[in-house]
């Protein structure tokens, strides 16, 4: 099967998706950076917790919300969650990788299957690459902390 790679308006669509969904569900915005490509000698951008979807269909890969504790904590107060336990936590950033996912399907179309999101803490390992090509990272500011939306996909042509 043949597939390319992610072009600037893929990356765009989760850029945007992660920005409104701080601002739709917090009510203030996330600082999204300019995404850069993850080169093989970088570590994986692996947080306290990671809400991680994969992706099949016409697709191969993974989009994964990786994100500190505090974080998801000041989330989960943000949108009057009185619990912050790790469960939450976990809970979460799953939600979060979810919607990121349903952006995409958006963009990409019906064929971009997703799977139910996968809540990982740090301690688990990150799963092998399904995806072949460079996996992209998407940093974001909220409040005083650092977030990343790693995007690792192949759309077949």
């Amino acid at each position: 099967m043949n597939y390319r790679a992610l072009n600037h308006e893929d990356i765009e669509v989760f850029s945007e998706a992660i920005s409104a969904f701080f601002l739709n569900m917090t009510h203030e915005p996330a600082v999204v950076r300019t995404a850069y490509l993850l080169d093989g000698s970088a570590s994986p951008l692996w947080g306290d917790f990671n809400g991680v979807i994969d992706v099949s269909g016409g697709f191969r890969g993974s989009i994964t919300f990786s994100a500190p504790h505090g974080m998801l904590s000041q989330v989960l107060m943000a949108i009057g969650e009185r619990e912050h336990s790790v469960d939450r936590c976990l809970d979460v950033v799953g939600e979060i990788a979810n919607m990121m996912s349903g952006r995409a399907r958006r963009h990409f179309g019906e064929e971009l299957a997703i799977s139910p999101p996968a809540a990982r803490p740090r301690t688990v390992p990150p799963a092998a690459a399904r995806a072949t090509g460079v996996p992209f990272a998407i940093p974001l500011r909220w409040r005083a902390h650092e977030a990343n939306l790693v995007v690792h996909l192949d759309i077949r042509r």
